[in-house]
């Protein structure tokens, strides 16, 4: 069981692992119709903009943050992530006034994609139009991001890395 952080109710983890499992399922099938209907390149591109679009709508949550208040940022991103730290395992590297870099060694789009039998090649676009919505999530908040999403010999999944906003 986990603490839903919006109702404080106890959540079972089986149920935000089946919301994952779903999550990843839509986005693995909208990528398969894309792909058939547009080549990889574009899917991925489709794809990314529409996760970008949904961290943008998640970013306001932060943006009384930005975009400056890296720590307070990690403390307030990584405290929304329901069971965070054991579907994410989430590492903070660096966490000061110039550089948040948190790099999670484990991701439940990934492992679920991964359970359906995707290939590598796969997993990496998937995880690249998926990780879309980090970037929209960190911009809309009014911070620099440069992170990035899993590659074939990787271990773990993505790199969050977040810098202060240009009005900084």
């Amino acid at each position: 069981m986990t603490e839903n952080n919006e109702t404080g109710r106890m959540v079972p983890i089986e149920w935000l692992q089946a919301a994952f499992n779903m999550r990843a399922a839509a986005y693995a099938n909208i990528f398969d119709v894309l792909r058939d209907a547009f080549g990889p390149q574009r899917a991925v591109e489709l794809l990314s903009e529409a996760t970008r679009r949904m961290g943008v709508i998640a970013g306001g949550q932060f943006a009384d943050l930005g975009p400056d208040r890296l720590i307070a940022l990690k403390e307030r991103f990584l405290g929304n992530i329901p069971a965070g730290d054991i579907l994410f395992q989430p590492d903070v590297r660096q966490c000061d006034d110039e550089r948040l870099e948190i790099k999670f060694h484990r991701c439940p789009l990934k492992e679920a994609w991964q359970a359906m039998g995707r290939s590598d090649d796969d997993l990496e676009l998937l995880c690249k139009a998926g990780g879309a919505i980090d970037g929209g999530l960190f911009k809309a908040a009014g911070f620099v991001f440069k992170g990035e999403t899993w590659r074939p010999g990787d271990e773990g999944c993505c790199k969050l890395v977040v810098e202060p906003g240009p009005a900084a």
